[in-house]
């Protein structure tokens, strides 16, 4: 492919390994460099390499990344398969993906909740293409292989450490262990997950890559039976690392089993191992890290113990395990003390070996000397040697190790028994769990073993690829062409074949001077230059170099030979042996290692030392040469094993990868991935698909994505043919492509090609699309702008018209204007003139006027100046006279005003003292106020008295100064009045004293006026501020109270509406509780009859030619046990099964009401009332030889006529004597009335006493009577009844231990301190007594009304039917009032026997009156009443009156099998049960009821209750998979529970009745407790209905609502090409959405055809909507192909279609569209923007039904289907959670579709009359009555 501009390309990176960049520029050939422009935005030369000029790998387009198969990119190659693995991890957190037939899996270093049982439903039973990668969908494509093919299957899971490996194998062997389930009680499977924590402790270990690293392999084959349910498993293990026991490095651990034994140290049982904290012991203190984060090795230890337990290994075996274990630390610590070089010594009593030697059960002396010395042995003589130092501590390691590799195995030896199964295995899956490639820095054997097991597993894994791909090629006829691959046998060979490695290590292991140096020389001199994979290092002459598939790797030759040996002293092991402790030598018993006598290890510690874990036994014989086995050579002969049985077996394949060295979750190293990658053969598998033709179409698939590449010209009818023909123009180049029978294969990078230009073409096309619609807007656009600029010209027009106009009349106003103007002008000027002439004339003339008039004046006035001078001279003198006269009037009115002056000071004096007597009463602010104001008034008098006194003063002041001025001037005419003149001075001096005086006195009287009105007004004010706060205050808690009131009222409102969904919830729980356990028992009833047929076909083997039927009566007892726990919630222990042959119909009783009143007494009495029948018919047989007789025996009827009346007057004697003793309980008294010996209790002991007395008197009475009868009766014995004195005599007779006796006068004193208790509450509820026999008085009072009543129409009635109404009459008398009596006398034993003796005379009395009547009256006479007993009569045929129907249906008790049987066994919903009323038969059981209920026979309503009941269920378990047959039943069993309701009497049940159906209602039966059991019977309908109904809908949801295109074109086919398996099942045709809603309304019609209660039918439909809508939704959370924007529009649509269905059928209120609400959000999830906050923000309020786990997930799911669309951000998912973080939901992720919402039966009375229903013949029910 050349590379033009703008190509994406990937180039090599010593960082990142690979980084992407883009092409500046096209590439020409011959090119040496490229200029690319990198991601983070520089630009870069990349040279091309001189010698290959390949070019950079192309970029896949970007919506093929994070694709679910690796295989399916159209680029294979390695930077392509790194990054859509990164894009998968750290973008969608997706730690599976596929790659061919790989799964590959990256460990997330964080649980995630992808392991759950709901994750294990939803991916069993589909196919491995249709989900999304994941171990279950491996475990499921096993497991189905196995069934279809009936071929052993294997899943190998490999990696590195820490990368996942045995939490892969854990969760595979779990899916099976949880989809199979086990072939017996045993519980296989939970033994086989039970291994795991055993295996763990003991082969795990904590290192620097893994907390739980598994330190060995293992191949676990779990077994299966015929039906492929787990049986058993095998366990084989390889290469346990040993070394680990004695030693770990650095931040390391030892086995987990040594801490979780020092963490348990102190429990009781682990005393005697002496262990303590680990860090005591050098076994588990080396690595300094004693401790894992977040693991408790205590509770762990509890785990492994239960697990032990589980598996069968006894305490002891457990206890003598730690023991071991235990001594293993112990001896670690043993320490050596040098003596010298060559020898050593170990401390006298050294304890650890103390303690070593007390828990192994050996010598102590022995130990020590041998751990200390060696044997050797020549030709001729055996001599011991001591030891050194290092020697010795090196051999006590190799012995720790040895007894911990032989303590393993022993180990999982008892675990493979105990998952052995006795039933023969049929198949099985082998669950692989080994050690990847591994390279180190320094690498030594255990690298060797572990690549070379990986070589054999990569030499067979490319066969099975190369496998497939040829079925492949070959089943659509492609021609097959061999593709060069790399094959490793060569690599193989040089390690295990002849001279190999292997074979030249073990030779030099024979050497008795081999060393490693030796061996490799010998290496050198072998393989160097004459193999390519074997190099020579430059620089080492102890090394080799072995190139492997994945990589080269550099060996080092030291220890090799020790490590192969793994030698250990032979004495040491023979001390061992002869150890005291039994389960120690048993570990030694097959002992097969090569136990060296001449050799020792020399090499010290070794790092790693892993040994096979179970090795091949041989014969005895063999046992020399067996035990000359190396290590090497053991693990060849289990690897050649091991694939052997993986050659036998289909393998699927797991690589686990691990994205970082540090543990930290979702972090992705892009070098170690590609490492491993590298080494477990993920990119092998991606080069050899890449040789071929990776993407592969079907035909259909193709058109589907790429019709938009086609014309309409090139599409056929033939789908196949059109794709050749299009491919031929689209891809020119054959090779290119290949046409199978149902795919077409491409080559790498064609998909690619056709995406670009299926794009071009798309973008071809919304540029055109653009172009158009731009072009049309622009054109809309110009044409609304031009006839927006016409309008606008013409306005624009109008207006300089206008303006114009306007212009043209202003022009000629204006010339108007100026002629008037001029005019006027003119006009004003010579007005101005006219005017300014005639002004100037009128001046002048008025000059010459005013001057005459001036002098006329001037003589005018000179005559008034001599007037007035006259004038004045006589006022003068009159003046003079007129003072005189004032002065005296003056005097007196000084006088006067003194004198008023005196009268104002005593008022104010007044107003001080009124002041002062009412200073501080507040109460009389009103009159102050009133009294101020006159005050006020009275000041403003006095103030004008003074301003006239001060005018008059001033006038006077006038006058005298003008007198003292006139006397000054005329001294002469003044000295006569000078005395009068100093009189009057004094006067004055004294009025200005008065004057000042009285100022003064106005001021105080003013500022106190004053200070008084402040005060006042301060007071006024403050009383006004006060009642404002307090109107203020008033206003706030008024304010306050009403917020208070309404905060309250909407608290409440809110606790009310929470309480009550609370509750609702609660009872919805209780209800899904109740119904749960119900389902529940239903199984274990189903298992139960299943477990109990198969006994009775193992114990009774049928003849040949005849086979029993099933009673129809056969029913399982423990359930109607389970349903009266469950409605009584009481615990009743379920009685006994007895055999099946024995087994008679299930009695009801403990249901009933009425079955709990009816004690001995009721039995008895119908015991005597069957024998007086029987007689009866015998009398009337008789009658003919009765009138025979001669004889009479009147003597005795008269005597029996006598006796009975003797017996009513003593019934009448006892209720007389019982009214006496209410009477007296009722007389008001003192508080001593019911004292001993007060009156009523004397009372009361009297009637005692004579009721006691009187009883055996009537008691030898009845006996005589019962022996009349009892001597006719026949050879039949009574059924198991007595009477209470034999009861109570065979009791005294029991009783004859002492221990017995006294409890039995215990219980005597008991009661009469009982009887003392009731005489005193007697005593308090007299009153009480008195009110209830007033009413039972009035009660009496009816009665006798409504006999007389009853007597007078008997009266009128035919003497037979007079007889009959008498009968049927006193049986329902006697009926309600032995329920009465038995209530009324449940606490007095003595009342109730009186009164059962009262009862037996009725009893006879009635009987005897029967017989009377039976005869004719002629006859009545003259018979005896033994006669009447002794002899039978002749049957007399009675004629009955014909009556009205009265909806009761009668058949014969013999009938009701054949009842039962036509109606229930035999009927056919699609029969004959299709043109019936609905709910016949329900209508008709009930009216069978009705009628046992009017004959007052209990035994008949029980049995035809019981074997009703016990029908359906036989049918609904025969036909239980038909929905029509369960919708049936359903519909008849609640019809049946609303009959029992409607007709039960009951008030609530009674309000929708008629007056006629209400004569209908039950008579005698309160069948409540049976309501309870039908009720129970119909949740089990209704839960095996959904179940029906689920099994029908579930294989169309996922095709219909998911896959199918219901609006064609939406969506279209992504380009995935992915590599599908062979599908596990055969393709049952496409499911539409037409299909589901076909189903639904077939589902809807049978429901409404079969009557079922609407109520019912809604909760059904809702049912099924979450059915629909819980799976389509898990679905999608698990399949990332479909979450898409166009799917999301899928979905909406189809759920709008279900709810136009909804609509259609009137169930919108049913609650089913609620139901979907979480896949609508998740569909408009799929739809909506996810770019900003706010698109963040609404997301979040409108996906509230859907959890953060599910949010987040579609989001993560979310996969563009066109380049148009972009994928959702990792920034956006985790502003998301940010935002979700607070809301409180589930964690689980998917929906639970197997929940049943709990069910309930509204009450729905029917309108059908009972006397209307006919019976059609084509039931079969002729034997049937009607009443």
């Amino acid at each position: 492919v050349s590379a033009s501009k703008f190509a994406r390309v990937w180039i090599p990176d010593p960082e990142e390994v690979w980084k992407s960049a883009e092409l500046l520029k096209d590439y020409k050939p011959g090119d040496k460099v490229l200029l690319l422009h990198l991601e983070e935005g520089k630009d870069l030369e990349y040279h091309l390499d001189p010698k290959t000029k390949e070019l950079p790998h192309l970029r896949n387009p970007d919506i093929l990344v994070g694709e679910n198969d690796l295989t399916a990119l159209s680029y294979l190659h390695e930077p392509a398969v790194l990054h859509n693995l990164r894009v998968r991890f750290i973008d969608s957190k997706l730690i599976y993906t596929y790659c061919g037939i790989v799964l590959v899996a990256i460990n997330p270093y964080e649980q995630l909740p992808i392991y759950g049982e709901d994750i294990i439903n939803a991916y069993s039973g589909q196919n491995m293409g249709d989900m999304d990668p994941h171990i279950f969908a491996v475990a499921e494509e096993a497991y189905k292989q196995m069934a279809r093919d009936e071929r052993n299957q294997s899943i190998i899971v490999s990696g590195e450490s820490g990368a996942g490996k045995t939490v892969s194998a854990k969760y595979a062997m779990r899916y099976f262990a949880t989809v199979s389930g086990s072939a017996s009680e045993a519980n296989v499977e939970e033994k086989v997950l039970a291994s795991n924590p055993i295996m763990e402790s003991i082969g795990n270990a904590k290192t620097t890559r893994n907390d739980n690293s598994s330190r060995f392999g293992k191949y676990i084959e779990i077994g299966f039976d015929k039906r492929y349910r787990i049986i058993g498993a095998n366990m084989r293990t390889y290469l346990l690392e040993k070394s680990r026991v004695v030693f770990q490095a650095e931040e390391e651990r030892n086995y987990h089993i040594f801490y979780q034994l020092c963490a348990s140290a102190k429990l009781p049982e682990f005393k005697m191992l002496r262990l303590g904290n680990a860090d005591n012991f050098n076994y588990t203190k080396q690595g300094g890290s004693p401790v894992i984060e977040g693991v408790d090795d205590a509770k762990e230890m509890a785990h492994t113990r239960q697990a032990c337990t589980l598996l069968g290994i006894s305490e002891s075996h457990q206890m003598g395990i730690f023991r071991i274990l235990a001594g293993i630390l112990h001896l670690g610590n043993v320490g050596f003390t040098s003596r010298d070089a060559d020898s050593c010594t170990i401390p006298p009593k050294h304890e650890p070996l103390c303690i070593f030697c007390d828990l192994m059960g050996v010598d102590y002396e022995e130990m020590c000397h041998w751990l200390c010395h060696r044997k050797l042995a020549t030709a001729t003589e055996t001599y011991i040697k001591p030891i050194s130092k290092l020697q010795a501590t090196n051999a006590r390691d190799a012995l720790a190790k040895h007894i911990y590799a032989k303590l393993f195995n022993w180990i999982v030896d008892n675990v493979n028994q105990a998952l052995h199964s006795a039933v023969k295995q049929h198949s099985f899956i082998g669950v692989l769990d080994i050690y990847g490639f591994e390279t180190f820095e320094i690498n030594s054997f255990e690298q060797f073993c572990i690549n070379y097991a990986n070589e054999k597993l990569q030499q067979q894994f490319n066969m099975h690829v190369f496998k497939l791909e040829q079925e492949e090629y070959m089943k659509e006829q492609i021609p097959w062409t061999l593709i060069d691959f790399y094959d490793n046998q060569p690599c193989i060979n040089l390690i295990e074949s002849k001279l190999g490695i292997l074979d030249l290590l073990d030779e030099e292991c024979k050497m008795p001077k081999g060393t490693d140096d030796t061996w490799a020389q010998k290496l050198y001199n072998t393989h160097l230059n004459k193999c390519a994979l074997f190099e020579k290092p430059r620089l080492s002459n102890k090394a080799f170099i072995i190139q492997h598939f994945a990589d080269k790797v550099e060996y080092q030759c030291e220890g090799f030979l020790e490590k192969n040996k793994d030698t250990v002293f032979e004495e040491q092991i023979k001390v061992l042996k002869s150890s005291k402790f039994k389960m120690l030598p048993e570990l030694f018993q097959d002992d097969e290692k090569a136990i060296s006598p001449t050799s020792a290890t020399s090499s010290g510690r070794t790092p790693l030392t892993r040994t096979p874990a179970k090795p091949t036994k041989g014969r005895p014989g063999q046992m020399a040469k067996e035990h000359k086995k190396t290590v090497g050579h053991q693990f060849r002969n289990s690897l050649h094993l091991l694939m052997e049985t993986l050659n036998a077996t289909t393998p699927h394949y797991v690589r686990c990868i691990k994205p970082n060295d540090f543990k930290f979750p979702f972090t992705f190293d892009e070098k170690r991935a590609v490492q491993q990658l590298r080494a477990c053969g993920v990119l092998e598998t991606i080069r050899i698909s890449a040789a071929g033709f990776p993407s592969r179409w079907t035909y259909q698939e193709f058109f589907s994505r790429y019709r938009v590449l086609m014309k309409q010209k090139d599409v056929l009818s033939d789908r196949k043919q059109t794709c050749k023909n299009v491919l031929e123009k689209l891809i020119l180049d054959k090779d290119k492509y290949q046409f199978g029978k149902t795919k077409i294969f491409f080559r790498a990078g064609q998909v690619a090609y056709l995406e670009k230009l299926r794009a071009d073409k798309l973008r071809a096309a919304c540029i055109r699309i653009q172009k158009t619609i731009r072009g049309w807007l622009l054109r809309k656009k110009y044409l609304r702008m031009r006839k927006a600029a016409i309008t606008v010209q013409r306005y624009v027009r109008g207006y300089q018209a206008r303006c114009y106009a306007k212009f043209l009349r202003r022009t000629k106003a204006a010339t108007i204007v100026q002629k008037y103007w001029r005019m006027y002008v003119v006009r004003r000027r010579y007005k101005i003139r006219r005017a300014a002439t005639i002004v100037l004339q009128s001046y002048l003339r008025g000059f010459l006027a005013r001057n005459r008039y001036r002098k006329i004046l001037r003589e005018h006035k000179a005559v008034i100046i001599q007037k007035r001078v006259r004038g004045w001279l006589a006022r003068t003198h009159y003046k003079r006279s007129m003072h005189a006269i004032i002065y005296l009037q003056c005097c007196f009115r000084r006088m006067m005003a003194k004198r008023e002056l005196k009268k104002l000071k005593i008022e104010a004096r007044s107003v001080e003292r009124y002041k002062k007597l009412h200073i501080g009463m507040e109460n009389k602010i009103m009159q102050l106020q009133r009294k101020v104001d006159e005050q006020n008034k009275d000041y403003k008098c006095l103030v004008e008295k003074l301003t006239n006194l001060e005018g008059i003063y001033n006038s006077e002041t006038e006058k005298l100064r003008s007198d003292l001025e006139r006397l000054q001037l005329s001294e002469e005419e003044a000295k006569v009045a000078t005395g009068r003149v100093l009189s009057l001075q004094e006067e004055i001096a004294k009025l200005r004293k008065d004057l000042e005086q009285t100022r003064s006195e106005k001021k105080c009287i003013e500022e106190h006026a004053d200070r008084y009105k402040q005060e006042t007004e301060q007071l006024v004010s403050n009383l006004k501020e006060e009642n404002t706060l307090l109107k203020q205050e008033k206003e706030a808690l008024n304010h306050r109270i009403v917020q208070q009131a309404k905060e309250m009222t909407e608290t409440m409102e809110k606790k009310l509406v929470e309480e009550t969904k609370q509750l609702e919830l609660d009872l919805n729980d209780e209800r899904l509780r109740y119904q749960n356990l119900l389902n529940e028992f239903s199984r274990l009833e189903e298992r139960y009859d299943d477990l109990k047929e198969e006994m009775t076909l193992m114990v009774h083997v049928p003849k040949p030619g005849h086979k029993r039927t099933d009673s129809t009566h056969s029913s399982n007892e423990s359930e109607y046990i389970f349903s009266s726990e469950i409605a009584e919630m009481e615990d009743i222990p379920s009685r006994t099964e007895e055999p099946s042959e024995k087994k008679v119909p299930l009695d009801m009783s403990l249901f009933l009401k009425l079955q709990k009143r009816v004690t001995e007494l009721e039995q008895e009495k119908q015991v005597m009332q069957d024998e007086l029948d029987r007689k009866e018919e015998q009398v009337l047989r008789s009658k003919a030889k009765e009138e025979e007789r001669p004889q009479i025996r009147g003597a005795e009827l008269e005597y029996e006529s006598l006796k009975r009346q003797e017996l009513e007057s003593e019934n009448k004697k006892l209720k007389n004597e019982l009214n006496e003793l209410r009477k007296a309980l009722s007389e008001k008294s003192a508080p001593e009335v019911t004292a001993p010996g007060a009156p009523a209790y004397r009372v009361l002991m009297e009637q005692l006493t004579s009721v006691s007395e009187e009883l055996d008197v009537r008691k030898e009475e009845v006996l005589i009577l019962r022996s009349q009868l009892v001597s006719q009766k026949e050879a039949i014995q009574p059924k198991n009844t007595m009477t209470d004195s034999t009861i109570l005599l065979e009791d005294v007779q029991k009783m004859k231990d002492k221990g017995e006796i006294a409890q039995a006068y215990i219980g005597l004193k008991e009661t009469n301190r009982l009887l003392e208790s009731q005489l005193q509450s007697q005593k308090r509820s007299h009153e009480n007594e008195a009110e209830a026999l007033r009413g039972e008085i009035q009660s009496l009072k009816e009665e006798n009304n409504r006999q007389q009543q009853l007597l007078a129409q008997n009266l009128q009635l035919p003497p037979e039917a007079r007889i009959e109404a008498s009968l049927q009459h006193e049986i329902t008398r006697l009926t309600n009032e032995n329920l009465y009596f038995e209530e009324l006398y449940a606490d007095d034993p003595k009342k109730y026997q009186s009164y059962r003796i009262s009862l037996y005379k009725r009893m006879i009395v009635c009987k005897t009156i029967v017989l009377f009547c039976c005869l004719p009256l002629g006859q009545m006479e003259n018979i005896s009443p033994g006669q009447i007993i002794d002899e039978p009569i002749r049957p007399v045929n009675i004629p009955r009156k014909e009556k009205d129907f009265q909806g009761m249906l009668e058949y014969k008790k013999e009938d009701e099998q054949k009842l039962v049987k036509n109606l229930i066994l035999e009927l056919k919903p699609r029969g004959v049960a299709v043109n019936l009323i609905p709910g016949l038969p329900a209508y008709i059981l009930f009216m069978c009821v009705r009628h046992a209920d009017y004959l007052n026979d209990d035994q008949k309503v029980r049995s035809l209750l019981t074997s009703t009941i016990n029908s359906i269920k036989k049918v609904l378990k025969k036909r239980g998979d038909d929905f029509e047959t369960v919708s049936f039943w359903l519909s008849n069993t609640c019809r049946f529970l609303h009959c029992l309701k409607q007709y039960s009497g009951e008030e609530g049940f009674m309000k929708h009745n008629t007056s006629r159906q209400n004569e209908h209602c039950l008579t005698n039966f309160d069948l409540a407790e049976y309501r309870q059991v039908l009720s129970d019977l119909a949740i089990q309908i209704y839960q095996q209905l959904v179940r029906v109904l689920e099994n029908i809908l579930q294989p169309m949801i996922v095709s219909g609502m998911l896959e199918h295109e219901t609006i064609q074109g939406v969506s279209g086919v992504k380009p995935t090409g992915l590599r599908k398996r062979t599908s596990s099942i055969a393709d049952e045709g496409t499911y539409t959405l037409d299909s589901i809603l076909r189903q639904l309304n077939s589902f809807h019609s049978v429901m409404c055809q079969h009557g079922m209660d609407p109520e019912l039918i809604k909760q059904v439909v809702k049912q099924m909507f979450y059915i629909i809508g819980a799976i389509t939704l898990n679905n999608l959370l698990l399949r990332k192909d479909m979450c898409s924007w166009s799917k999301g529009m899928q979905i909406r649509y189809n759920v709008s279609q279900l709810e136009e269905w909804l609509r259609d059928k009137n169930l919108m209120n049913s609650g089913a569209k609620e139901t979907l609400e979480p896949l609508i959000q998740a569909a408009q999830l799929l739809q909506v923007k996810k770019k900003t906050d706010d698109d963040a923000e609404a997301i979040c309020s409108m996906c509230n039904a859907l959890t953060t786990a599910q949010i987040v997930k579609v989001l993560n799911l979310y996969t563009p289907v066109n380049e148009f669309e972009e994928r959702v951000s990792v920034s956006f998912i985790r502003t998301i959670q940010m935002r979700l973080r607070d809301r409180k939901d589930s964690p689980q992720l998917l929906m639970d579709a197997k929940h049943i919402f709990p069910v309930t039966f509204p009450f729905n009375p029917s309108s059908l009359a009972l006397e209307t229903i006919q019976i059609p013949a084509s039931l079969g029910l002729g034997f049937i009555s009607r009443v």
